[in-house]
């Protein structure tokens, strides 16, 4: 195993920038040498978590004067491409972002270009794939235990600039990254279209893969509770169905399956939604990417089919038809397009 140590510059130091800077030191193959934000508190809060490294307000400054191997980015998904360019002017190695990889699909196609011209890779926090819970059905399902999957179920109460790409990419994960052949969708309500993480208030959709299993999405106010689970947010559900059984799991914690050959089998306690259970794996499979050991299960190639799915519905919902997969560009911009379809309210 190598012992390189890599650096990292990081922009963006609230929730998950903090995260972030505390994990990738921890983690003994990352050194933070930059931190930038627009907020001295949180920057100051960050350092703290990772050795106290120079602080810049600039970001462009930060990459130029610290030449980091990974630069990573905590922002609100309406700030990615400029980042992506600044990245990858600067020589860095990987970068690491939050998800969605954008709020459009003309930019997702734009960043994808430059990061593949450059040779630059990129991950996305699509990280609760690593918890247990997760990892316990992905075992069941790869077992062949649940005989031919049909059907694949996920939904959540988060609505969707922050969840569907999520959901997305873990029902895509289960079906072993088959690609899909056309996504539909619908969307309702428009409150949540001024949200840091603009979105329509509910979103649903169908998913076929090219091997037949079907994928269904559900995220926002619409959605179907979670009983199993308390915390608002951790209210998520992936259900996959075969014809020997069914298996699920739940982002707060805890897994069941029945399948004709293993019965019934549940624990509603393992695992958990934390940073040593998510952000630590994800840490360590960036080190072993750049280190040429194996590709990230997160990575930009995926995580730019998941914006796929999340733009697709809302052009199905616009055009009142099935959109056919891979997704080119559009010449309105998918939040336009929701401004349009989604009625006002009448006053």
């Amino acid at each position: 195993m190598s012992d390189k140590i890599y650096t990292v510059a990081i922009t963006g130091c609230g929730k998950r920038g903090k995260v972030h800077a505390d994990y990738f030191t921890k983690n003994g193959r990352f050194k933070v040498v930059g931190l930038n934000d627009v907020d001295q508190t949180r920057m100051d809060e960050a350092g703290a978590l990772c050795g106290n490294p120079p602080q810049f307000s600039d970001t462009a400054e930060m990459l130029k004067t610290t030449k980091p191997d990974v630069y990573c980015f905590c922002t609100p998904p309406g700030l990615r491409l400029p980042f992506i360019k600044l990245g990858v002017e600067n020589g860095v190695k990987l970068i690491a972002y939050e998800k969605p990889m954008s709020t459009n699909m003309n930019e997702a196609i734009e960043m994808r270009k430059i990061l593949n011209d450059a040779g630059v890779k990129s991950v996305q926090s699509h990280q609760r794939k690593y918890n247990i819970q997760f990892q316990r059905v992905k075992a069941i399902v790869d077992s062949g235990e649940l005989g031919r999957i049909h059907t694949i179920y996920a939904h959540c109460l988060g609505w969707m600039m922050h969840m569907t790409t999520h959901l997305a990419d873990y029902t895509r994960w289960f079906n072993n990254w088959e690609d899909l052949e056309w996504v539909i969708g619908q969307v309702h309500g428009r409150e949540k279209l001024t949200d840091n993480h603009p979105s329509p208030d509910y979103m649903s959709g169908f998913m076929q893969f090219k091997n037949g299993v079907r994928g269904i999405i559900e995220v926002g106010s619409l959605a179907p509770d979670t009983p199993e689970v308390e915390y608002w947010w951790r209210k998520v559900k992936i259900s996959i169905q075969g014809t020997e059984g069914f298996a699920e799991c739940f982002v707060g914690g805890g897994w069941r399956a029945c399948t004709k050959s293993g019965g019934f089998r549940e624990d509603l306690e393992e695992g958990t939604w934390d940073g040593d259970s998510e952000q630590a794996p994800y840490i360590q499979d960036i080190a072993e990417w750049l280190d040429g050991t194996k590709v990230h299960p997160c990575n930009g190639e995926e995580a730019y089919k998941d914006e796929e799915v999340m733009c697709a519905m809302i052009r199905s919902a616009a055009e009142n038809r099935a959109i056919t997969i891979p997704l080119g560009p559009n010449n309105e911009k998918e939040l336009d397009i929701l401004d349009h379809i989604l009625p006002k309210e009448e006053h």
